[in-house]
C-alpha cells in the first residue's frame, strides 16, 4: 500500500481557510471558552506556585567549643542538654494530655 504524498504548505493554508470559513459564530464562542478554561486553570496554578508558602530562613546557632576540653566537661554539658530536652518533652506531653482531656470532655 503506497503512502500518501506529503502536503504542501499552500494546501495546508487552503484547508485551514476552508475549515474556518465553514464555522458558525457559536463555534468560535465555544472554541474561546474551551481555550480559556484550561488556560485559566494553568494561570491559577502558576500564580499559586509563586506565592510564598515556604517558611522563611531559619537561624541555627552553633556553639563553639574549645578543642582541648576534657571528657568530664563534655559529659557535664551533655547532662545539661539532656535535662533541657527532657523538660521540653515533658511540657509537650502535658500540652497533649491537656488537649486530649479537652477532646474527651467534648466526646471526641
Amino acid at each position: 500500500m503506497p503512502l500518501p504524498r506529503p502536503a504542501s504548505p499552500r494546501a495546508l493554508w487552503a484547508d485551514i481557510r476552508t475549515f474556518t470559513a465553514e464555522r458558525r459564530p457559536h463555534h468560535w464562542v465555544a472554541l474561546a471558552l474551551a481555550l480559556c478554561i484550561p488556560l485559566g486553570i494553568i494561570f491559577i496554578f502558576d500564580l499559586d506556585g509563586r506565592t510564598n508558602i515556604a517558611p522563611g530562613p531559619q537561624l541555627i546557632y552553633v556553639e563553639s567549643w574549645p578543642a582541648n576540653r576534657t571528657d568530664d566537661q563534655i559529659k557535664a554539658q551533655q547532662k545539661i542538654d539532656q535535662a533541657w530536652r527532657d523538660k521540653a518533652n515533658k511540657e509537650r506531653q502535658e500540652m497533649f494530655k491537656k488537649h486530649d482531656e479537652q477532646l474527651e470532655r467534648l466526646g471526641l
